[in-house]
């Protein structure tokens, strides 16, 4: 790209909208927050643990399960898990002698369902 080009992608006058920069400024997040945010978006930036989100985006399961449909070892599964628990998108609970995983709460799933809608369209 040019010099002459990228000049065209920005405004041809420098005129500031004060009550639209004063508008956003106000609603932005502390930087804290945006920093957290980046870092969770970082988590669903691995194939595999969308896989595994997805999977239980269909239904709750064992780490032998999601190996299975996977087709990954358990230990390799366990280890994304503690990543996605760690972000708080996975919690797990005990059956029996089993550990049953599943999304941490219906905002994750929210975020699976979008994301498949966004690049189905």
């Amino acid at each position: 790209m040019k010099a002459d080009e990228k000049h065209e992608a920005c405004c041809d006058v420098t005129e500031v909208h004060n009550s639209i920069v004063d508008a956003v400024s106000m609603d932005m997040p502390e930087e804290e927050a945006l920093y957290d945010l980046a870092e969770l978006f970082k988590v669903f930036g691995d194939t595999t643990r969308i896989k595994i989100l997805y999977t239980l985006f269909e239904a709750e399961m064992c780490v032998c399960d999601i190996a299975e449909i996977l087709n990954m070892t358990q230990s390799a599964i366990s280890h994304q898990l503690k990543i996605l628990k760690n972000a708080k998108l996975v919690k797990n609970r005990r059956d029996g002698k089993q550990i049953i995983y599943e999304l941490d709460d219906e905002h994750v799933g929210s975020i699976i369902k979008m994301g498949i809608e966004h690049i189905s369209e």
